[in-house]
């Protein structure tokens, strides 16, 4: 075992130092890489480096002698099931990137157990280089809607960019118990990982994965770890005093954000296991009109339903996704109408 020097590609600029790794070592266990990285063993033009750390073309990696004890079967073959269920999602799609309707109980990334995920099945569409198609930004496992994904590694940095700008606009549907007062809002909060009785540590891939990353909370200003958040939300349609067809535009996007703020509000998701249950002592909990049917299927209601944002080759992407399954039942349940105009849309941007 010898030290080695890889040389960045045109391909891979603007790629996050453990991106590049997965991609080029797929064998490499991520608890080896951040030790190595951390002793300071994986160095970029001689320097130091982060997990995060963003490559540039014509960078120098030095690797240090590994060890891989992963065996070769962790590199997902093309499987012809992934490539049409993937097909099947397309909301949109052209030479740059492709707009997927991400199904209820599916993962974006996946982790310790988890077989199958939208990033291990984008392995099944290969360009006619062998290079996968790669998600630009995620949605939580019980999120359904519009997922985005670049096809080349210069547009998937460039679609982070328009991210990271905040040039993205993103619309979400919600059902959710109770009524928001007033009709139309701000919520304005710092959200820390944890539940408040001690720091947090940080959550491994695996369990937010499977649904157990930590809860976030509400904190304050200069609190550990705290990040602002801002959603903007207003009500299309209600069944008072039970329940609310909510539309939210988040303004930043912090972790969970959407379902924190609903909690936070008072209003939790409908089918919500983390923040949809109030304390005990809380009066609302105990509102018996503002019980939820038993009819109302205890899946998140949560769908990322519109992403409107600059498209990298010029022009506007505008991409929409239906209500899932679930979500559908319930609308027709309350006699809620699709093509109802959404007052969200004319929220600050």
């Amino acid at each position: 075992m010898i030290v080695q020097t890889f040389e960045v590609g045109e391909d891979e600029e603007g790629m996050r130092l453990d991106r590049w790794f997965k991609r080029r070592m797929p064998m490499l266990s991520l608890s080896h890489l951040n030790k190595i990285v951390r002793t300071g063993e994986v160095r970029v033009d001689g320097a130091r480096v982060k997990t995060a750390t963003r490559l540039a073309k014509g960078q120098s990696v030095r690797i240090p002698p590994l060890k891989l004890d992963a065996p070769v079967a962790l590199v997902r073959e093309i499987s012809p099931t992934d490539l049409r269920a993937l097909q099947d999602m397309i909301l949109y799609e052209d030479r740059d990137l492709l707009v997927l309707d991400k199904p209820f109980g599916l993962a974006v990334q996946g982790g310790s157990g988890m077989t199958r995920h939208i990033d291990g099945m984008l392995a099944s569409m290969p360009n006619e280089r062998g290079d996968r198609p790669m998600l630009v930004h995620r949605l939580d496992r019980d999120t359904s809607g519009v997922l985005l994904v670049a096809k080349t590694r210069s547009i998937a940095a460039d679609l982070g960019e328009i991210f990271r700008s905040r040039q993205a606009r993103k619309i979400y549907w919600a059902l959710v118990e109770g009524v928001p007062k007033p009709a139309q809002g701000r919520i304005s909060l710092y959200l820390a990982k944890g539940d408040g009785m001690g720091p947090a540590r940080p959550a491994r891939r695996d369990e937010e994965a499977h649904g157990k990353l930590e809860k976030m909370r509400i904190a304050r200003h200069g609190d550990e770890d705290a990040r602002h958040s801002v959603t903007y939300y207003a009500i299309v349609d209600k069944v008072a005093p039970r329940l609310t067809w909510l539309s939210l535009k988040p303004i930043t996007g912090r972790t969970h954000q959407l379902r924190a703020h609903a909690e936070a509000i008072g209003h939790p998701i409908i089918g919500d296991p983390k923040y949809g249950a109030m304390p005990g002592n809380d009066p609302r909990r105990n509102d018996p009109l503002r019980t939820i049917p038993d009819a109302v299927e205890r899946k998140l209601h949560l769908l990322a339903r519109r992403l409107v944002l600059p498209h990298p080759a010029g022009g506007t992407l505008d991409a929409t996704a239906p209500l899932p399954e679930h979500m559908r039942r319930s609308f027709d349940m309350f006699g809620f109408n699709v093509k109802r105009h959404d007052p969200i849309e004319n929220a600050p941007e």
